[in-house]
């Protein structure tokens, strides 16, 4: 691992190239209405239930991390929060996801899904947040 000397942000390679920023969750979720907010934060301890990693706050997004980022809140919206997970191959029989996306140069997956509601977390979902999460932690073997 290795940790910026500006930013203090832990990457898994030497010098990656990122952002620096002062940004905070705050400073993202400011002049968000209060039901979003708690949705956005019902999210992440949902996902901090299933293991750990950090968070990365950034001017556009909310980034994901363990030893890889492995996923990313693009977009909130009034009504709702857009989640992509990343994964190594495609998911496509799923009910969750409305958009997959292949990364350009690679051979992995962003799937997109669309947060609205407490309950739209729910077990399908939590499914894909582990593999997602094993994925950042290189801790996958049957991919």
């Amino acid at each position: 691992m290795w940790t910026c000397p500006l930013c203090n942000n832990s990457f898994s390679r030497e010098n990656q190239y990122h952002s620096c920023n002062d940004r905070t969750l705050e400073s993202f979720l400011e002049r968000r209405r209060p039901e979003i907010v708690e949705l956005f934060y019902y999210f992440i301890d949902q996902y901090k239930q299933i293991g750990d990693f950090e968070v990365h706050p950034a001017k556009t997004q909310i980034g994901f991390g363990a030893k890889l980022r492995f996923g990313y809140i693009p977009r909130v919206g009034k009504e709702f929060i857009d989640v992509a997970l990343t994964l190594p191959r495609k998911y496509e029989d799923n009910l969750c996801f409305h958009r997959i996306g292949e990364v350009p140069g690679s051979e992995i997956y962003q799937h997109y899904l669309r947060l609205m509601h407490k309950d739209d977390i729910n077990d399908e979902v939590k499914k894909y947040m582990k593999l997602a999460l094993d994925y950042g932690n290189k801790e996958f073997n049957d991919w």
